[in-house]
This record gives C-alpha cells, sequence and structure tokens, in this order.
C-alpha cells in the first residue's frame, strides 16, 4: 500500500515525516485564500459605495429639501344669503366656471320690492309733516311780528300816559287844574301799564310757541333721516336677493336647487377663486434651515407627470403646540411620557405656482410631492 501511494506521489513522500513542496499542494492552498480575500474586498467595496451614495444623498436632502406631504390649497369664497326667500333663479351648475359679478341666483323679491314701497311712503309722510311745521313758524313768525307791533304800540301809549298823568298832577297842585283831570289820566295811565304787560305776555308766547314748533321741525327731521334709513335698508335688501360672483372661480358642492328655501346666514353657493390656488409643503424641521423666501420649487402632483414650478411665498410662523393648550383652570397642560424617538415637526411652506402645464387641473386638496433647490436661489436672497 506504502510502494502504491510513494509511486503515484513521490515527491510528497520524505524520511522521517517531513513534509515537502510540491505543485499539488499550491494548487489546493491557492483557491481557498481566493475565497477568504473576496468577501472582504466585496464588503468593503459595498461599504465604500453606500458611503457615496449616503453622502450624495444627505447633500441633496440638504441642499434641495423636499417633502411628499405637500397639499394643493384655494381660497373659497362662501356666499351665504343676507335675506331669506324662496330662490326663483338659479343660473349656474356644479362645478361651472364663473366670472365675477355673474349672477348666481336670485330669491324672491316680491316682500322686499312691498318694503322698499312702503319705506318710500314713509319718507314722504315724513317729509310733509316738515313740511306742514314750516308752514305753522310762518304763521307764528307773523303772529310775533303782530304782538311785537301791539307791544310797541301799547309801550308808546303807556309813555304818553305817563306824560299826560304826571303833567295834570302838576297842575293839579298849582290849582289850575282839577283833581278829577288828574285821577282820569292816573286811570289811563294804569290801563296803559295793563296793556302792556298784555302785549308783552302776548309776545312772549308767540316766541315760546316758535321755539316749541322749532322742536317739532327737528323731531319731524329725525324722522325723516329714520325713513330715509329704512328706505336704504329696503333697498338694500332688494338689492340682496340676486346673488353675485365676487371672483373668477368654480362653483363648487353646489347644493342649493330651484324653488328651494334659503335662509339668511346659511351657506347656498361656495366658488374657487381660480387665480388663488398654491401648493403648502410641510418640510420637517431639520430641513428647514436652507430654506429662504423666493426659492425656486418643484411640484409633482400625484395623478400627473408633469413637474410645476413655483417660490416659496412664505413660511409659517407657528404649529399647534400640544402642551400649550391650557386646562379648565387655565394651566399648561404638559404630557409626562417621554420617549427616546424624538419626531421631527413639520412646518409649512407656502408656495406661489408660477405655472401650471397645459392638461393639469389644479383642485384644492390635491396631494403632491414638492422639493426646493437652494442652488438655483437668485443671486442677493
Amino acid at each position: 500500500m506504502s510502494e502504491t501511494k510513494a509511486e503515484l506521489k513521490p515527491e510528497t513522500a520524505k524520511a522521517d515525516g517531513e513534509a515537502t513542496w510540491s505543485p499539488y499542494m499550491l494548487a489546493r492552498t491557492t483557491p481557498k485564500r481566493r475565497a477568504r480575500v473576496l468577501p472582504v474586498l466585496l464588503t468593503v467595496l459595498v461599504v465604500a459605495v453606500a458611503v457615496i451614495l449616503g453622502r450624495a444623498m444627505w447633500n441633496s436632502y440638504m441642499g434641495a429639501p423636499w417633502t411628499r406631504d405637500a397639499t394643493v390649497r384655494a381660497y373659497v369664497a362662501t356666499m351665504a344669503p343676507e335675506v331669506a326667500g324662496r330662490i326663483v333663479e338659479l343660473t349656474v351648475r356644479d362645478n361651472q366656471f364663473v366670472h365675477k359679478d355673474d349672477l348666481l341666483m336670485e330669491i324672491d323679491p316680491t316682500n322686499y320690492r312691498i318694503a322698499v314701497s312702503q319705506a318710500e311712503a314713509s319718507v314722504q309722510a315724513a317729509r310733509a309733516n316738515v313740511q306742514n311745521i314750516d308752514a305753522q313758524m310762518d304763521v307764528q313768525q307773523a303772529q310775533i311780528r303782530a304782538s311785537q307791533a301791539q307791544f310797541d304800540e301799547a309801550q308808546a301809549a303807556l309813555v304818553f300816559a305817563q306824560e299826560q298823568s304826571g303833567r295834570y298832577k302838576a297842575l293839579a297842585q298849582e290849582g289850575s287844574s282839577s283833581l278829577q283831570n288828574a285821577q282820569q289820566f292816573t286811570s289811563q295811565l294804569h290801563q296803559q301799564q295793563d296793556a302792556v304787560k298784555t302785549a308783552s305776555a302776548d309776545l312772549n308766547l308767540a316766541q315760546r310757541q316758535v321755539e316749541s314748533l322749532k322742536a317739532q321741525r327737528m323731531s319731524a327731521e329725525a324722522t325723516v333721516a329714520q325713513a330715509k334709513a329704512q328706505l336704504q335698508q329696503a333697498q338694500v335688501n332688494l338689492e340682496r336677493t340676486r346673488i353675485f360672483s365676487p371672483t373668477d372661480g368654480y362653483v363648487t358642492n353646489l347644493l342649493a336647487h330651484l324653488g328651494d328655501y334659503a335662509n339668511a346666514g346659511v351657506n347656498s353657493i361656495s366658488v374657487v377663486d381660480a387665480s388663488s390656488f398654491w401648493v403648502d409643503g410641510y418640510f420637517e424641521e431639520t430641513t428647514l434651515a436652507p430654506i429662504r423666501v423666493g426659492d425656486p420649487a418643484e411640484i409633482k402632483l400625484m395623478g400627473y407627470s408633469q413637474i410645476m414650478h413655483g417660490h416659496v411665498d412664505s413660511i409659517a410662523r407657528a404649529i399647534d403646540v400640544a402642551n400649550a393648550q391650557p386646562d379648565n383652570q387655565g394651566v399648561a397642560t404638559v404630557n409626562p411620557i417621554f420617549t427616546w424617538v424624538r419626531l421631527a415637526q413639520r412646518i409649512p411652506v407656502a408656495v406661489h405656482i408660477d405655472e401650471v402645464p397645459p392638461g393639469v387641473v389644479l383642485a384644492a386638496g390635491m396631494t403632491a410631492t414638492m422639493q426646493i433647490d437652494a442652488s438655483r436661489r437668485s443671486p442677493g436672497k
């Protein structure tokens, strides 16, 4: 058996059990070393590629922040009738485009036209009352002038009577005239004094009546003003029976129907302002630092392949903080639970849409992916 092995592998046999080198041994050891080095090289290569890609992604993410949490928004003009009544005309349908000042709906104006007519009649009656008081004041002014003339006449007669009474008293004392004549002129003096008092009282009464008429006229003028205000209110209510579009946009979620009763203050028609669309992107606070107002942005809607371009219009300055909400005693409610994994808050960033690609139909509430590229920022920002 040993001779056979020696013949087959003579170079491997050596006295005293010592091993000798041979090509067969090299053929057996080389593949094993290669098998051990290959996984190490592969691992190093994968780690290097991962580091390079990770760094590139980090630079891309931080240099051009992006988020999948973006929403299309728009202003919606919600119109509620300011007067109540039955809808007699509905000129639009759901999702129809309307122009500013287009008629949307009309409420039955019958009662409001009657109210206008009643208010106009009230204004005319109030004005007639003022004219009547003015006529009374003219008559009273004539009465004052007559009373003034009587007072002046009585005053002159009183002066004459005073002179006559004094002269005849003096003559009676000298004996040139009888005492009877002196007494007669004294009696006439007293009569003239009474006449002056009566004329003065009549003049004062006429003047007080004028003051009373002036007060009545002020009250009548206030009534006229009130009637005019009621007329204006009635006219405004009549105008409010016709509801017009406040802007160019799209009628949305139309629930009103012809013949329905519209209650005042209850929303009936909503119009989406066609020129007010923008996109709110909710960025993690850890990626907010590079973002500046005016930075260019790219927006991809979930349902479209086209890219919309825009720019940062504003960055929100506040979000809701749960720990800041007070309880029923007005003190802060602080959650005592602390988790080791702290999620970054998301801050809204409003992006103005510069252009809408052809074929893209915007609707408020759409979801989108947004990326802001600060590297293309305009110089000086």
